[in-house]
């Protein structure tokens, strides 16, 4: 494969590194946040990567604080690339301390039919959490 092949497709790779696996072998190869401390309110900017795939994912990102509280959500649904970078607002009382990110990845049976609950199946692939202090 040629370098610009390669570079917009890593996944395709001949060594076969980056083989696209089923969704029940995906895992989270990051998750990670970094405090944005600047003159605004406070960010966490969130690093999400996981392993190629052969179907895209859905990847739910919960924010909680010190004492479990969930402050911020986030929902990445079937994101087209592997490493996904997003920014989550840190609502409420706690502003400095200790946060937890904890992520959830799956992918629902009725993806042509939404809104059909009754027939919801998800296959639960991968999750993961992470930690982080704001000073």
């Amino acid at each position: 494969m040629s370098d610009d092949l390669e570079f917009f497709f890593p996944e395709l790779s001949e060594d076969g590194a980056n083989v696209p696996i089923p969704p029940a072998e995906m895992r989270f190869l990051e998750l990670r946040a970094e405090p944005v401390i600047d003159d605004g309110p406070l960010r966490v900017r969130v690093y999400v990567e996981v392993t190629p795939f052969q179907k895209r994912p859905f990847i739910e990102v919960v924010l909680t604080g010190q004492k479990g509280q969930e402050i911020a959500t986030a929902s990445v649904i079937e994101p087209l690339q592997r490493k996904n970078v997003f920014t989550m607002h840190i609502r409420g009382g706690q502003q400095r301390g200790k946060f937890s990110l904890h992520a959830r990845m799956y992918y629902p049976s009725n993806t042509d039919n939404p809104t059909d609950r009754e027939n919801l199946i998800t296959i639960e692939s991968d999750q993961a959490k992470s930690e982080f202090v704001v000073a």
